[in-house]
């Protein structure tokens, strides 16, 4: 078993529930930990033993290029994407931060975190 993390993705979406959000856009960052079984990657050196990076980083692209209202709900879209996706994984943490969101102060992001194991 072994984890695979693809950290610091960043995006320019449309994320959000005011309409200036959804008309100008922001950064967003996302975190992403998968867990899967790598041991026969380990001896083989192979992709197709284990689970594509590549694959992983498109299924959240996909996602992101979508307008949502709610962190929430995309980040929803993200893990059933992944796990339709790769049925092999076994686990997912997501982490999604909105930076500079609009909240009438300075504040560097807001982020929603969730997991999933089967």
């Amino acid at each position: 078993m072994g984890q695979i993390l693809l950290e610091g993705m960043e995006f320019f979406s449309f994320h959000g529930c005011f309409k200036e959000e959804q008309i100008i856009g922001t950064k967003f960052i996302v975190d992403l930990s998968i867990d899967a079984e790598t041991d026969k990657a380990e001896e083989s050196d192979h992709l197709r033993d284990t689970v594509d990076y590549v694959g992983l980083y498109r299924c959240v692209k996909i996602e992101m290029e979508q307008k949502s209202y709610l962190l929430e709900h995309v980040a929803r879209r993200i893990m059933v994407a992944i796990q339709n996706e790769f049925p092999a994984i076994s686990a997912i943490e997501l982490k999604l931060a909105k930076i500079n969101p609009p909240m009438g102060g300075k504040m560097l992001q807001v982020s929603y975190r969730t997991q999933w194991k089967k």
